[in-house]
């Protein structure tokens, strides 16, 4: 994929609707109490003449619902941060070594709710590559990253039924096929597959296909 850094600035800004709703498969009775605001950064980089996306696996703990699973770098909003932007980039920081000031910010996607009751905003942006990340080990225990072409594929992900945890009622999920060893799906999943269809690389009716 040889998008320019303009033409992905311009299609996440052509794909963000004004007022719509957040992105959730979930029954609207799942979320009953407010939601928790949160915010992620989606780092894209160039390596081997080709876009890649930079993923953590959260390190595993006992009181962590996704512990253990792939992410991109982010958490909760805290009250001093003067924005969802400023969240993910402190995030990216804490969790990576990442410096703010080395993402470049090309746009956000939609706001969505996951399971965990979190309201998240996803910025993309790209960093340098190579770089010196360090992941902060009580949260993260690997970085990697997956070509955006691989991503990008129809053929190496499926969305298969889960039942909501005290619900019994099924709901659509996202899974990549494994990739270097980590299986990319879930909320993350859901995330990579709207950033393909805001570039163009995957249309809505695939997302629960």
């Amino acid at each position: 994929m040889q998008l320019t850094h303009t033409q992905i600035a311009q299609r996440l800004a052509d794909a963000l609707i004004p007022n719509l709703p957040p992105e959730s498969p979930y029954p609207k009775d799942v979320q009953l109490t407010p939601s928790t605001p949160a915010a992620v950064l989606m780092p894209l980089l160039r390596a081997n003449d080709s876009w890649h996306l930079l993923f953590i696996r959260r390190t595993l703990h006992p009181h962590d619902r996704h512990g253990g699973q792939v992410a991109f770098p982010g958490g909760r909003c805290d009250p001093n941060d003067t924005g969802a932007e400023k969240a993910a980039l402190r995030e990216a920081h804490e969790e990576i070594g990442l410096l703010p000031q080395d993402a470049q910010i090309l746009g956000r996607l939609r706001e969505m709710l996951t399971i965990t009751n979190y309201l998240v905003t996803p910025f993309v942006g790209v960093i340098p590559w190579p770089y010196a990340v360090h992941p902060q080990p009580e949260e993260v225990s690997r970085i990697f990253t997956i070509p955006l072409d691989w991503l990008a594929d129809p053929v190496n992900r499926s969305t298969q039924t889960r039942q909501i945890q005290h619900q019994g009622r099924p709901i659509p999920v996202i899974y990549f096929s494994e990739y270097d060893g980590e299986t990319l799906w879930g909320a993350s999943a859901r995330m990579m597959v709207l950033l393909l269809e805001a570039l163009g690389l995957a249309t809505p009716d695939e997302r629960y296909a």
